[in-house]
């Protein structure tokens, strides 16, 4: 930025109101290191979650002074060598939204009049990002539309829907460093995940709820979900003018390679190995574990470990991307948590 030379960081955090998390999201480092794929509930931070309450900002003026290091991210910022730093929070139409965090190395570094400059740079980013949210917003608030005016009723319900989603952003945060995951494209898989299955709309009732096995026919049908909602998609991002949206990508690749398997014996297109985006193959098995995990009404609902090890079996047959069962392997508490969080309503 002009006019800023002591600038040296500027990172923007999103807020998660359900869980109270607040994310890291996007960031311009010039020197050392970004903090990524890190999180912390806001009420667990006082001065934070005053801004986001009160709308204001705060400086630091000597940060080695001021913050003792007791997290992550103080433990962080303070290996960084950062001297001071402004706080500025974002919000959407009233709704907070997250914080943006500019860091210099010289101390008392965001003087009155600095302090009123980056204001109005806030502002610009606020608006650059309340513009991109508000577009996923109304994709995904279109798609749920849809399904509630085509009186879906398969048993992907929301609380399915909502574990899904948070299930898939747990397994891309462990697979991020292997598979060069950004903080950006982890956001846009968790806010996409929950659309996987909108071609179902444009199924039968009675191909859909049919309580027993389908037959041939019907499995084709059925079938055509996948084609059916990418289909959807693209009406919708047209309709909004979002096809320029550079993470729609994302959304396009889980709803049409999500039931591709590794051995190509998947659908639509049979698809193999790396040919599946990492987002479809992330999808694929957070989906099947809530599946396994929840209670259907030709089944009752299997407990983690015999999850896993049903998990574990589709890796062997080639089916399922390993590193994506070990995440859920390693953090099979934290799934297991969401699970209760959000279970079914009853």
């Amino acid at each position: 930025m002009k006019n800023f030379n002591d600038l040296d960081r500027i990172a923007v955090a999103m807020y998660d109101e359900k869980s109270d998390m607040l994310k890291t999201f996007i960031n311009s480092t010039r020197q050392g290191y970004p903090i990524e794929k890190y999180e912390f509930k806001l009420s667990d931070c006082y001065t934070l979650n005053r801004l986001a309450k009160e709308g204001v900002y705060r400086v630091i003026d000597d940060i080695p002074d001021s913050i003792i290091a007791s997290s992550p991210h103080s433990d962080w910022l303070l290996k960084q060598g950062y001297y001071s730093s402004f706080t500025v929070p974002i919000y959407d139409n009233g709704h907070f939204l997250g914080m943006i965090f500019f860091d210099s190395v010289k101390s008392a570094a965001f003087s009155s009049k600095i302090q009123r400059d980056l204001l109005m740079y806030s502002s610009l980013i606020n608006m650059i990002i309340s513009e991109e949210i508000s577009a996923v917003r109304s994709i995904v608030t279109s798609a749920k539309v849809a399904r509630e005016i085509s009186n879906l009723r398969d048993f992907e319900t929301g609380a399915h829907l909502e574990r899904m989603a948070r299930f898939a952003r747990i397994i891309a945060l462990e697979l991020a460093e292997s598979h060069n995951l950004s903080d950006e494209f982890i956001e846009h898989l968790y806010l996409f995940a929950p659309l996987h299955d909108i071609g179902k709309i444009g199924i039968p009732d009675k191909i859909l709820l049919k309580p027993g096995k389908f037959d041939e026919a019907e499995i084709t049908i059925m079938k055509g979900h996948v084609t059916k909602g990418v289909e959807l998609v693209e009406k919708i991002l047209g309709g909004f003018a979002l096809t320029h949206l550079p993470d729609s990508i994302i959304l396009k690749n889980i709803i049409g390679c999500h039931h591709e398997f590794l051995d190509g014996s998947g659908y639509p297109h049979g698809l193999r190995g790396d040919e599946i985006p990492i987002e479809a193959r992330i999808v694929t098995a957070s989906d099947i574990y809530d599946a396994l995990t929840s209670v259907r009404p030709y089944k009752k609902a299997w407990s983690p470990d015999s999850a896993i090890d049903e998990l574990t079996s589709m890796v062997r047959q080639g089916k399922l991307d390993p590193d994506c069962i070990q995440a859920i392997r390693k953090r099979l508490p934290d799934l297991v948590d969401i699970t209760s969080k959000f279970a079914e309503i009853k």
